[in-house]
């Protein structure tokens, strides 16, 4: 689990490299799609953060040109607040679901994923779970499918081609989320554990956990400000972020909620 190598970012915390023992585990193929957290939705009523708050933030990009002026992120301009956007409005409330059922969810935070879990009788994974998994069985790999990011030309998951956040070439097929079974499953039958949507995991962050961590089934710092989300999203480019590797962490607030982060569950086995 982790790594240091030249492409890998210390001041997450992704090194060192380090061996762990889990337990036996399931871990859902595919992301959390809006299909089924409609469903969710519609048989316990649930109200996600965003909708409560009134809006949560959605790429530039996808909004309409003569969408009226909004508050940008400071340190990433290209992060607009959008009220009423949400998991079924995700660019606002003129947007929807149509054509998109099988998207992954968004939109959500750490406290929504973990309700769905529980409701669908699962749990988020764990970091190192979901890193094991993720991998497809290929150890010290940087993608689930081996080292190149394109190999052969191939285009292997939904990140931007082109400069960013200007222009999307669209080379692999996509702007904003692809299917959650988009692009070739890794060795372990997963789909999508690189790019297209951030996944919360069920840990907290601490960039240093990684130094003092147990050897068997890890399970993340006691306590913290910040939730970890693993994968990398579309909007992920190596001339900013390079975190669509398959050992890349990240994290934000449980709270926030973004156009580009949703989940996929795991159990016991």
């Amino acid at each position: 689990m982790g790594s240091d190598d030249a492409l890998a970012y210390a001041a997450d915390g992704e090194g060192p490299p380090h061996v762990v023992e889990l337990e036996p585990f399931w871990i859902d193929a595919c992301a959390v799609s809006n299909a089924d957290f409609a469903l969710y939705v519609r048989e316990t009523g649930h109200v996600t953060t965003a909708e409560r708050f009134g809006w949560s933030f959605v790429f530039a990009g996808l909004l309409t040109p003569d969408h009226p002026p909004t508050r940008s992120v400071a340190a990433a301009p290209w992060w607009r607040q959008v009220f009423g956007a949400d998991w079924s409005h995700p660019e606002g409330p003129e947007s929807s679901l149509d054509h998109r059922f099988d998207h992954p969810v968004v939109h959500v935070c750490h406290d929504d994923a973990t309700g769905y879990c529980q409701w669908a009788g699962r749990r988020l994974p764990s970091e190192a779970e979901w890193e094991f998994a993720a991998r497809g069985g290929l150890d010290g790999r940087l993608f689930p499918w081996g080292d190149q990011l394109e190999p052969d030309g191939e285009h292997r998951m939904n990140v931007w081609q082109g400069p960013f956040p200007e222009t999307n070439a669209m080379l692999d097929g996509y702007y904003g989320t692809a299917p959650v079974d988009a692009f070739a499953p890794n060795g372990f039958g997963l789909y999508n554990t690189t790019g297209n949507v951030w996944e919360w995991v069920a840990d907290w962050f601490d960039a240093a956990y990684y130094r003092r961590a147990p050897r068997h089934a890890p399970a993340g710092a006691d306590h913290g400000t910040h939730r970890v989300m693993r994968g990398g999203s579309y909007l992920c480019h190596d001339s900013y972020c390079r975190r669509y590797r398959v050992a890349a962490r990240s994290a934000t607030t449980p709270d926030s909620s973004t156009g580009n982060l949703g989940f996929r569950c795991a159990r016991d086995a």
